[in-house]
């Protein structure tokens, strides 16, 4: 991935930043300036909480060029609190352990190394949620690798 996309997707990737509709209140990730429930514009950017639960997963034993060193890995698709499906990959839990409806939050993790580029690439990924912690101290833990 080229330097400029990398540092373009950083809102995205870091904070969960989408879209609303302002037109009929449909929250959307990741931003698409179109709605795509009503065809409206939807230009307002929106910051998702992080939170959800697992609404399907699978493991992938076999992954493609640069995922290599976490195989096998889950990844998951996460239905936000606000509504929209994420995938992402799943972290800090074993396989046997992940289970429809599981609470989750989101963590920035690194994603992958870009080759000899030397550029580390970061994003989000999810945990099992961590009970009776605060917000800040779940966005503040979020910045570990």
């Amino acid at each position: 991935m080229e330097i400029a996309r990398n540092w373009r997707l950083q809102r995205h990737r870091y904070a969960l930043v989408g879209e609303v509709c302002n037109h009929c209140g449909e929250k959307i990730f990741p931003a698409r300036d179109v709605c795509p429930q009503c065809n409206a514009p939807a230009k307002t950017p929106f910051t998702f909480s992080g939170k959800g639960e697992v609404y399907s997963y699978s493991t992938v034993h076999h992954p493609p060029e640069g995922f290599e060193h976490f195989a096998p890995y889950v990844v998951a698709l996460v239905r936000l609190v606000e509504g929209p499906l994420v995938a992402a990959q799943l972290t800090d839990v074993e396989g046997e352990k992940i289970e429809i409806g599981m609470p989750v939050e989101m963590v920035t993790r690194r994603l992958r190394d870009d080759g000899s580029k030397g550029t580390i690439v970061y994003g989000y990924k999810f945990r099992p949620a961590i009970v009776g912690r605060t917000s800040v101290g779940a966005k503040d833990a979020a910045v570990s690798p």
